[in-house]
């Protein structure tokens, strides 16, 4: 049985979406310093360029050589400019079902790709991969994300009470930690059929689209990567 995803390039209309590279590194960090990540990830803050170079370089390469997913930076077609990142974890090889969480950057928002790519990630591991299962978690408060599942086809089947941390900025410019309910969204092939062909572009839900989880790594699983 294959236990690792293959070193993949996926291609939409707008955006190719490819593993991580060093000349992301200074793009990544201001993306993971932007205040909405900050509230929805549990990405180390402040994100410095050492997080960044170590993300980039060894770990998110680690997450698919190990078997644990995969980690795809999204960039924009005609500029290369990186607008974000998904990523798959917590991949469960004998089921065949996997999360997604994904990050937009601030400059790239309002644009619709987090949707975009989410779908362009969900039609390869379904079609391609042969998956049966794709999952996201996002905050209660998190609309951006919800949106963002809503639009690729995700079902709502529940509500995990008091599951994670966000953080809520202070009067003081600083951060708290404060904990959340998390809405589980589900995606299977047949979800697909009313969106495929879809080009997804709808300009709304992906300012800070989060999956709600976060793992050793300090970063957030599941679809708190908005």
């Amino acid at each position: 049985m294959t236990t690792t995803f293959p070193d993949v390039t996926i291609s939409t209309d707008r955006l190719v979406l490819r593993p991580l590279e060093v000349d992301d590194v200074s793009a990544l960090v201001e993306m993971m310093n932007d205040e909405h990540v900050i509230a929805w990830s549990g990405a180390p803050h402040p994100y410095t360029r050492a997080h960044g170079h170590r993300w980039a370089i060894r770990e998110s390469h680690a997450e698919r050589t190990e078997g644990r997913g995969i980690v795809l930076a999204v960039t924009e077609f005609l500029t290369h400019r990186l607008v974000g990142f998904v990523r798959l974890t917590n991949t469960d090889w004998r089921t065949l079902t996997t999360e997604v969480g994904y990050v937009t950057a601030p400059w790239a928002r309002g644009e619709g790709y987090a949707g975009e790519a989410v779908l362009a990630v969900a039609q390869w591991l379904f079609h391609d991969r042969g998956f049966e299962r794709l999952e996201l978690r996002t905050a209660a408060d998190n609309t951006a994300s919800q949106q963002v599942a809503q639009k690729i086809g995700c079902i709502s089947e529940g509500v995990l009470r008091n599951a994670c941390i966000v953080r809520a900025q202070t009067s003081a410019g600083g951060w708290i930690e404060t904990r959340s309910d998390l809405i589980v969204w589900g995606l299977v092939p047949e979800d697909l059929d009313d969106v495929d062909g879809h080009d997804g572009h709808s300009g709304h839900g992906d300012q800070y689209a989060f999956g709600q989880r976060a793992d050793a790594s300090g970063y957030p699983v599941g679809a708190d990567w908005s």
